[in-house]
């Protein structure tokens, strides 16, 4: 359940302490306070722009009182990553073994929609955490998974029943990725929807039609060379422990040369994202191009967000942690493109689905995007025909088109 966006403040700050001893004002449950600020502020800013200062003054105590309770902000994050794992799971337990998939489903969005801002945290545990908190939380994930799965092979008979099961739970978990205002209940009903549908789809019975994505330019310009330098580096050893050095080292410059071309690994990280973004406006513009009709462009669409997807499987990883935590300078114009694009999927879904209001055309197409991230780290972002097509198959279920 995959980034790339800010999210409300949920939980107001808890009473001051006054001069009454702490013992008789403190909150029993201060801890639960303190991970749930903590998830919020996590998932609002990113793991590195969160602070310690900030989440201890969302509870409304000082840092040093945070730290009685938790010795560092890793040991936060890792709660914080762990409480929504255990949350659905616990969700699942009350579901009886042989209930249907419905019947999950309901339990999957109650939780998920209950604790939309701050289930954002699961975006980056995978990048975060340790080896072995990592695995204790796969752990947990995978249970969810194959419980989905069992009913969806029990269900919806065919290939890929952990494909499908981790693509629906996609469509659900977007909605920790976006903030559109919007009825509980109806939020829960659409998400529900679809990933039934998603989970009824045969990732195998449809070609996604051929397009065209414009590929990466040519490194021609010492900026140009840092963008495509600095990416993988990013993706394979993380944001925060990738230097200006060993950026500069990567395109052959001394650490202050790179300070000619970018202001800091910040402005490198928006630059790269800005232009991937432009990529895909073109592609968008080129692959609509004689589309006539709403499905038609909805296909269209469809094939070339999940071309985008694969080609820029590395960008994307990264720019889906690390955004958020962007200053707002550098985060306005990516938003920007983002609206911008959503917009273009907004147009066709409506006219294709009339029942939809542009508040609920707008919540699918952020499960459809739930489902490509999920599905593409299924399938490990294994570039082929087959793949493609597959994700694009499931990608148009989610939409109900």
């Amino acid at each position: 359940m995959t980034g790339t966006h800010g999210l409300a403040h949920l939980f107001p700050a808890a009473a001051a302490v006054t001069a009454e001893p702490a013992a008789a004002v403190r909150p029993r449950n201060r801890r639960q306070l303190i991970v749930e600020a903590g998830a919020a502020v996590f998932s609002e800013r990113g793991y590195h722009a969160a602070s310690m200062e900030e989440i201890a003054a969302r509870v409304g105590i000082t840092a040093a009182a945070l730290y009685r309770h938790f010795p560092n902000k890793y040991a936060l994050f890792a709660e914080c990553a762990n409480v929504m794992a255990d949350r659905l799971v616990a969700a699942l337990a009350e579901v009886p073994p042989a209930a249907s998939l419905d019947a999950l489903f309901a339990a999957v969005a109650r939780v998920t929609v209950a604790h939309r801002e701050t289930g954002g945290v699961y975006r980056w545990e995978a990048r975060y955490l340790e080896r072995d908190d990592r695995r204790l939380l796969a752990g947990k994930f995978a249970h969810v998974v194959d419980r989905v799965a069992a009913a969806v092979r029990r269900e919806h008979p065919g290939p890929e029943e952990h494909l499908r099961a981790v693509a629906a739970l996609g469509a659900i978990g977007s909605v920790t990725t976006h903030h559109n205002a919007i009825a509980q209940r109806r939020l829960e009903d659409l998400l529900q929807a679809a990933a039934r549908r998603v989970a009824a789809t045969d990732p195998a019975a449809a070609a996604a039609p051929p397009v065209e994505i414009p590929a990466p330019p040519v490194p021609r310009t010492r900026r140009s060379e840092i963008l495509a330098a600095a990416v993988p580096l990013f993706e394979r050893d993380g944001f925060a422990t990738v230097t200006n050095g060993r950026i500069a080292e990567a395109v052959g410059l001394v650490p202050s040369a790179l300070y000619r071309y970018f202001p800091g690994k910040a402005d490198i990280l928006a630059a790269a994202c800005l232009q991937a973004a432009g990529l895909l406006a073109q592609a968008v513009d080129h692959n609509l191009r004689g589309k006539t009709g709403p499905h038609a462009a909805l296909s269209a669409l469809t094939a070339t967000y999940v071309a985008y997807s694969f080609e820029h499987s590395a960008l994307n990883s990264v720019a889906n942690a690390e955004i958020a935590g962007l200053p707002e300078a550098l985060r306005r114009p990516l938003v920007a493109a983002q609206r911008e694009h959503i917009a273009v999927w907004e147009q066709h879904l409506r006219q294709a689905r009339p029942d939809l209001d542009a508040r609920g055309a707008r919540v699918l197409v952020h499960a459809g995007f739930g489902v490509v991230v999920e599905a593409g780290r299924r399938l490990r972002w294994a570039d082929s025909p087959r793949h493609r097509a597959a994700v694009a198959a499931l990608l148009v279920s989610a939409l109900g088109v």
